[in-house]
């Protein structure tokens, strides 16, 4: 192992301090991804910024229509939480979803969608609802946040603290696995807004995005048989050993029934 030096600070403005005292330092969340990497000396910082004391960047709340969460709560905290399951059930049953047991107890939603894996199940959850990320310095709308594969609009040394989700009528997310990671091979996530209902689409393409036709079928009538008949593009799909851009393509129609299904269970 190379030698790196470590901190684990008991507060947001510590961790940066931390963060900027360093050349080449990172953040580290639920380290799911992290780990393996510097494992595989795909990066080698010089120092690791331990998140996991920070008591502010932890919990989940519910005011005023808006479901909040710490960018340090796990995916199991927001799958068993009985606000999330009230608030945004959909949300829940996403998190539940994520990995096995042991990544589910260890990732985080701040690490999660600051790495932006293209499959990943919580882009799909944040651009849909209407999310917006909150950092030690701003406020980002989560469609602006997902800039493309692997990035987002987080600038360096930037630190996610919470994310707030405005609470949906109704929403449903659907996703065909990988067998073997978990993550979405294709995952739509559809929700009923205040502002209108909006589907989010992950794992089909280089990053997030929403699908402009389901969303007008489903404006009309929030039912399955809105979506029948209604095919996705295969243009600038995905394609690898695991599904062709075609398949891909199908998928979305397919885990789109599947959303709107249970966003109506």
């Amino acid at each position: 192992m190379y030698s790196f030096t470590y901190a684990k600070p008991a507060s947001v403005n510590d961790a940066a301090t931390e963060f900027s005292a360093s050349e080449d330092a990172s953040y580290l969340a639920g380290g799911m991804t992290l780990i393996p990497t510097l494992k595989q000396r795909l990066a080698q910082p010089s120092q690791l910024v331990d998140l996991g004391a920070i008591a502010d960047m932890k919990g989940i709340s519910v005011a005023g229509g808006t479901l909040t969460i710490g960018a340090m709560t796990s995916h199991a905290d927001v799958a068993a939480s009985a606000d999330v399951r009230k608030a945004v059930p959909a949300l829940a049953a996403l998190a539940g979803e994520i990995g096995d047991p042991q990544v589910r107890n260890r990732g985080t939603l701040g690490g999660s969608i600051a790495n932006n894996d293209p499959s990943a199940d919580y882009p799909a959850a944040l651009v849909a609802l209407g999310a917006t990320v909150h950092t030690d310095k701003r406020a980002i709308k989560a469609e602006d946040f997902f800039i493309g594969l692997f990035e987002t609009a987080l600038e360096p040394g930037e630190l996610i603290v919470k994310v707030s989700f405005p609470v949906a009528k109704r929403a449903g997310y659907a996703k065909f696995p990988n067998p073997a990671s978990r993550y979405a091979v294709v995952g739509v996530f559809v929700a009923e807004t205040a502002e209108g209902v909006r589907v989010a689409v992950t794992g089909a393409g280089p990053g997030v995005f929403r699908a402009g036709d389901l969303e007008e079928a489903l404006s009309k009538s929030f039912s399955t048989d809105a979506v029948k008949g209604i095919k996705a593009s295969a243009d600038g799909l995905n394609g690898d050993m695991h599904a062709t851009p075609e398949y891909r393509a199908h998928l979305i129609g397919v885990m789109a029934k599947r959303a709107v299904q249970a966003a109506l269970a």
